[in-house]
């Protein structure tokens, strides 16, 4: 039987990434499933390629763009089930070059996105519903030219628990989960990006290899399921032990 016959999810940024990789699992497990995007193409080809699907193209900073998303979904397929509020940008600055238009940017679709996803969905999400907000382990570790995206996916962590104190009256369960270094096309993205750099990083995990966009959809199902109805507010990790983990041997 599967897991999620008949629910309803709704996936931001599901037609890339860990995004489709969470879409494409709900879809597999039964679910009837809307994603929402900017780029219609790639909307469109992952749509395709799922069972009761629809998508919706939008952007998470637009708020008429996110009752859009909402109202479709609920005449397609009912009220929903399940929100992963997963839409998000990386780009990295060092923070004496950072520009207004660029913060803007970064936060407006992380933070302001996230937030507004979740106020827009109110109306038509069910009591006892799950909510995902997808973060990082950015915001647990320093790195350079990180201050802005980690900072943003803090908020984020951090709208999960108070969400889920707001939400308690209609005991919908609303957690975050933070990934790690995933094989995904943000992960090569950039013009000094190379397999010796790659290589470097992969060095670096404990686990020492990048996290599937599978393993996160896994995670990601896992916290709206069943089996976590006693989870609120809680942040899940992901990282390879990356955060957790000091792989260096300590001979004293």
């Amino acid at each position: 039987m599967k897991e999620f016959k008949e629910k309803v999810v709704v996936v931001t940024g599901g037609n890339s990434g860990i995004g489709k990789a969470i879409a494409t699992h709900f879809s597999k497990n039964g679910a009837n499933v809307a994603i929402f995007g900017r780029d219609e193409a790639t909307l469109k080809q992952t749509s395709d390629n799922l069972q009761n699907s629809i998508y919706i193209q939008g952007d998470v900073k637009k708020y008429s763009d996110l009752q859009n998303l909402f109202t479709q979904t609920k005449q397609a397929f009912g009220k929903i089930d399940i929100l992963i509020a997963n839409a998000g940008i990386v780009k990295k600055c060092h923070v004496a070059d950072v520009s207004e238009d660029l913060f803007d940017e970064i936060v407006d679709t992380n933070y302001k996105g996230v937030f507004f996803t979740v106020q827009a969905s109110l109306p038509y999400i069910k009591d006892y519903a799950s909510i995902v907000l997808i973060s990082s382990i950015a915001p647990l570790i320093g790195s350079y030219y990180n201050s802005i995206y980690a900072s943003s996916k803090a908020a984020v962590t951090c709208l999960a628990k108070n969400f889920s104190a707001d939400l308690l009256d209609r005991n919908i369960r609303v957690n975050s989960l933070s990934p790690g270094y995933t094989q995904t096309p943000i992960l090569t993205q950039g013009s000094n990006v190379t397999e010796e750099t790659l290589g470097k990083k992969r060095a670096q995990i404990p686990a020492k290899r990048f996290a599937e966009p599978e393993e996160i959809a896994k995670a990601t199902a896992f916290l709206c399921s069943d089996g976590a109805n006693y989870i609120f507010g809680s942040d899940l990790v992901i990282d390879g032990g990356v955060s957790s983990i000091h792989p260096i041997k300590n001979e004293i």
